[in-house]
């Protein structure tokens, strides 16, 4: 088969690495060969294959080198859990230029030494927050990712990032060939939350890929630095992650997402009962004056 690029992206804190490191183990676990790239200044997108704290990055190798061309493709990719590759963008020290640089140099580098050229089936980006500017819209901008992934969740500012995203693919969309490929619920346990989320991906065009359910065992997997496929390969949700790997190997519906007006997000919000109704009487007033009125 030719190679699939894949970008997650999803609101920080959302779970989007640890999302990206289960789907992943459950792929490599169907036999699949693939390649994470984790494109988050704090890499920690491969912790959970490489049961490390976090993996040494290319742009903080390349400072100790002392350049991008001094180092080789053996010191940035490591393997494991299951022969998967990891690889590390990595990024200035906070507060210190733009971290999304990172992420350009290091996939520029991976192209130039031969990453891609082995047999493999995919490779994931895994996109820091919902940040669709410079650097970090590289794998959307530059064509790398043909299929984009929005991991979010029922709650309004997840719902508002997957909105964002899809606007910045939409940017890109017509000149290139990216497409947004469907969102990802990862639960938060909030009410109606599949029925909302499948709400929101009609709208935008798209579908809802997988309903990923709350489980206390994917903590306690990371604890260990394990995915829970590795973890305890029997529990219901290792098989959740591998009904998500089985949908996305089979997926063909990529599209070009029609982003909501923020008004439109908004009543969406309200109809499930997400944001409350706004009342002009109340705007402005304390607690207290509420009481006294």
């Amino acid at each position: 088969m030719a190679l699939r690029q894949c970008a997650i992206y999803g609101k920080g804190g959302i779970g989007k690495s640890t999302t990206t490191q289960n789907l992943v183990s459950a792929l490599a676990e169907m036999g699949k060969k693939v390649l994470i790239i984790g494109c988050d200044p704090k890499a920690d997108s491969t912790r959970l294959i490489l049961h490390a704290k976090a993996q040494d990055t290319i742009m903080s190798l390349a400072a100790e080198a002392g350049s991008v061309e001094d180092l080789e493709l053996e010191d940035v990719l490591k393997v494991g859990y299951a022969g998967i590759k990891c690889a590390e963008s990595g990024g200035p020290e906070p507060g210190v230029g733009c971290a999304g640089r990172g992420v350009i140099t290091a996939i520029n580098f991976l192209e130039e030494e031969g990453a891609y050229e082995e047999d493999l089936d995919f490779v994931f980006y895994d996109v820091l927050g919902d940040v669709v500017c410079g650097g970090f819209a590289m794998p959307i901008r530059e064509n790398k990712a043909q299929e984009i992934y929005i991991v979010c969740s029922g709650e309004m500012m997840a719902m508002f990032a997957a909105n964002n995203i899809s606007k910045g693919i939409v940017k890109y969309a017509t000149t290139g060939s990216v497409r947004l490929a469907g969102l990802i619920c990862n639960s938060r346990n909030t009410d109606r939350e599949d029925e909302l989320i499948m709400e929101l991906a009609a709208k935008l065009g798209t579908q809802m890929i997988h309903f990923v359910p709350r489980d206390n065992i994917v903590q306690r997997a990371e604890i260990r630095r394990m995915t829970v496929i590795e973890f305890d390969p029997t529990c219901n949700q290792a098989n959740e992650y591998r009904q998500l790997a089985q949908k996305i190997v089979d997926n063909k519906k990529f599209v070009i997402p029609t982003p909501l007006e923020m008004e439109d997000l908004e009543n969406l919000l309200m109809e499930f009962g997400i944001m409350d109704v706004e009342d002009e009487s109340i705007v402005g007033k304390t607690a207290a004056e509420l009481a006294a009125s």
